[in-house]
């Protein structure tokens, strides 16, 4: 199958949709289809040679954090001269209610198209001012994917009609085989986060604040910080004897983030909103380390309800260090996690998610032009909305 994928968002800057297009981009390639991305970036970028770059992006705000997107004339005829050239079985956009590849991808589409939505934003302005060239979008799109109930709800409630539930997958051989980081995790144990802890809506204050607590009564206790952002400003509320505990490594390759999971006791998630999903989630149950994370509805899902990882309540800083005291004395129950999460990512493994992406590939083409309904898909991907 000759498959179109396009990236609304710049594949130069790590990020959750960006991530999830190149895992199944890999995956589908290595199950002998043939696959082309289209995504903003500059020719001499680092990206994979199987991305074709569209060209300069600009940064706009969008769902809390700063996405990179390209738009406008120039970009419009990048995305034609990449579909002639491609002539592909099926397109496959990702959030093309941005304005952005994917947007201007359906625009010029003449074949099925399949749509997946990442975003689980119940109240979306972007969507209520473009009510016209939504629906002009939605007209061209064959199928629709949504990576979880509460994406899948804002088709519902903002543009009408539902969408089959496909979650993020995760490559769960990466994460496993990988070997912890030297002198980690430590005898006195180890806390991780992985993100911008610059943005708000990450939570790493809610964390700082719960490890300054935990690091008072355990000398030895440590956090490992992975992701973008100048850590000077978010220690600086910190005593510099606890600051020292608190390692930065920046921005590093996937390679790197995974032997990050393996090197530490416990993951901690402390976001406080916009999260549709949570695919380092996924990724450090894979790593099999037990996730202590926000009780909010897309990670209470992941976890399977706390049975997966342990919840605290959304903000609470206290709530965390008690949380996380009690899984660094209990080994037990670090285990008991990491082996119910052991089972319970299994179905987020890419190879069985890429399996039910091609079953809504092979609808969409058989539809040829019309829209998939739900009672046309396989009745494996006919999931109910909750």
């Amino acid at each position: 199958m000759r498959i179109g994928i396009v990236s609304p968002y710049s594949f130069a800057v790590p990020g959750g949709v960006q991530g999830h297009i190149r895992d199944l981009a890999e995956t589908l390639t290595s199950m002998g289809h043939e696959v082309s991305v289209l995504a903003p970036a500059e020719r001499d970028d680092e990206i994979p040679d199987y991305v074709v770059p569209a060209g300069r992006s600009i940064p706009v705000p969008y769902n809390g954090s700063v996405a990179r997107v390209s738009f406008g004339p120039i970009s419009a005829a990048r995305v034609r001269k990449w579909l002639r050239a491609g002539d592909f079985d099926v397109l496959h956009v990702h959030e093309p209610m941005t304005p952005s590849l994917s947007l201007l991808a359906c625009a010029s589409a003449r074949g099925p198209v399949v749509a997946t939505f990442h975003t689980a934003m119940t109240r979306s302005r972007t969507l209520a001012a473009s009510k016209g060239a939504a629906q002009l979008v939605l007209e061209r799109l064959t199928a629709r994917i949504a990576v979880s109930t509460l994406a899948r709800r804002v088709q519902v409630e903002h543009l009408g009609g539902g969408a089959v539930e496909i979650p993020n997958g995760v490559m769960a051989a990466n994460f496993v085989s990988a070997e912890p980081l030297p002198d980690w995790p430590g005898p006195g144990g180890a806390l991780g986060f992985v993100g911008r802890f610059t943005e708000p809506r990450k939570g790493f204050g809610i964390l700082k604040d719960a490890f300054v607590q935990l690091a008072t009564q355990r000398p030895d206790l440590r956090l490992l910080v992975l992701g973008p952002g100048d850590p000077t400003e978010v220690l600086a509320s910190v005593p510099p004897q606890i600051a020292e505990r608190i390692e930065f490594l920046g921005m590093a390759s996937d390679e790197v983030k995974a032997r990050m999971l393996r090197s530490v006791d416990i993951y901690v998630a402390p976001n406080t909103g916009g999260e549709s999903f949570g695919m380092i989630l996924t990724e450090a149950m894979a790593a099999g380390t037990p996730v202590l994370a926000s009780d909010l509805d897309a990670f209470r899902r992941v976890l399977d309800n706390g049975t997966a990882g342990r919840l605290f309540p959304v903000g609470d800083a206290t709530a965390l260090a008690e949380s996380a005291s009690e899984l660094l004395d209990d080994p037990r129950m670090r285990s008991e996690l990491s082996e119910r999460a052991s089972v319970v990512v299994g179905d987020y493994d890419w190879p069985v998610v890429a399996e039910r992406v091609l079953e809504v590939y092979t609808a969409a083409i058989e539809a040829s032009g019309g829209t998939v309904t739900e009672e046309e898909l396989p009745e494996s991907l006919q999931d109910p909305l909750e």
